[in-house]
């Protein structure tokens, strides 16, 4: 995790700002003309770690830009990044760390229950949150501080949904999610649309988040003989399950949000057992439009690999942040919050209109695992 050493002189200027709100320094002089500090706040460390790399890569790319172009109004940003190790007691201390030192907003977490422990206290403190976790129970907070940057577990899995059972008339389906945060949204949203159109899946198996065998649960579904099995998990876990599956014998299509149309979810699987899973997303593809392509160009450039969906919800989060600010010119708290509400963006994964949830982006796409890689649907 990152710690700044402060000096004694730094450490009575500290104190002597105390009482002032959150990126203001109690000196007008240095507030307007000083850096904005702003925390990201992902896993460094840790099974989902991956996903917390990617995400720091696609905010420091956007900061980056801002601050060569002239920063914010004059004023370069101070991108500062900590590890919440994807746990949520580890993110409640970095909550009340970065509340009490100075940082006006937050970018971060990817993971949903990471941000749900750290949402009081950010809210508290009047510091707005710009996360990539989907989470139903992020919006259900109505927290006016906290603000997705991409759709809710129910979003993606209406979209599913609709794909699997009205267009492709497909009605066994077998279900097995996590009971985390992330994977109990994903399951109870994929129900909820299933419940919809009379679907009651064959089978309903709930695992642990760090759960790595999976042959029991894989057993009972197997005797169900689905056409389609739904998987709720991160990327580690939701490839585990796969290859265990078709290890199984189980012949099943598999279905899921986000994380099974990334590479670590197909080299985790193997590339054979993943080829054909059905994916819902925003961002299928870094072919899909003119902007995307110099993104992800861009991004290759800078890090030598492909961009991906967390790169890009990240960079967009961090370009809305950017663009509030410069509305705000560079100030905090409530003002910023509003700002940032009121961005029209035309996003990386589409258009942000945020809602009174927090929530910015109102629709997925439908994509299929070729290759390893994700290919929108209807090119396939």
């Amino acid at each position: 995790m990152h710690f700044t050493r402060f000096s004694i002189a730094a450490a009575a200027l500290i104190a002597l700002a105390a009482c002032a709100p959150p990126g203001q320094s109690g000196s007008t002089e240095a507030n307007a003309t000083g850096p904005i500090k702003i925390a990201n706040v992902n896993a460094q460390s840790g099974q989902l770690s991956s996903l917390g790399q990617w995400e720091h890569k696609g905010v420091k790319l956007a900061i980056e830009e801002a601050n060569k172009a002239g920063g914010v109004n004059g004023r370069q940003i101070k991108l500062d990044l900590f590890d919440s190790q994807g746990d949520p007691t580890v993110g409640t201390n970095v909550a009340r760390k970065i509340a009490a030192e100075g940082y006006i907003a937050m970018l971060g977490t990817a993971e949903s229950a990471v941000t749900l422990a750290m949402a009081p206290i950010l809210k508290d403190a009047k510091i707005p949150n710009i996360t990539s976790g989907q989470s139903p129970k992020l919006a259900e907070l109505k927290s006016p501080f906290l603000f997705l940057n991409a759709p809710t577990s129910v979003t993606f899995d209406e979209t599913l949904a609709k794909y699997l059972v009205d267009d492709k008339g497909m009605k066994k389906i077998a279900l097995i999610s996590n009971n985390g945060a992330y994977g109990s949204g994903e399951h109870d949203a994929f129900l909820a649309s299933l419940k919809t159109r009379n679907v009651t899946p064959s089978a309903d198996e709930v695992v642990t988040p760090d759960q790595k065998d999976f042959n029991s649960n894989l057993a009972k579904i197997r005797e169900q003989d689905p056409e389609v099995l739904f998987i709720g998990a991160e990327e580690v876990q939701s490839g585990l399950i796969a290859k265990q599956a078709r290890e199984l014998g189980i012949k099943a299509v598999f279905a899921g949000g986000a994380p099974v149309g990334t590479d670590v979810y197909a080299t985790t699987a193997g590339l054979k057992n993943a080829e054909g899973t059905v994916v819902s997303s925003p961002y299928l593809s870094n072919e899909a439009t003119e902007e995307i392509k110099t993104f992800a160009a861009k991004y290759k450039a800078a890090y030598n690999e492909d961009a991906r969906m967390h790169v890009a919800k990240a960079y967009d989060g961090a370009s809305i942040l950017i663009e509030a600010l410069k509305q705000t010119n560079g100030e905090g708290g409530q003002k910023l919050a509003d700002a940032i509400r009121g961005v029209k963006r035309a996003g990386l994964l589409g258009n942000y209109n945020y809602d009174a949830n927090g929530v910015g982006i109102h629709e997925t796409k439908i994509g299929l695992v070729k290759d390893g890689k994700v290919v929108p649907e209807a090119a396939s």
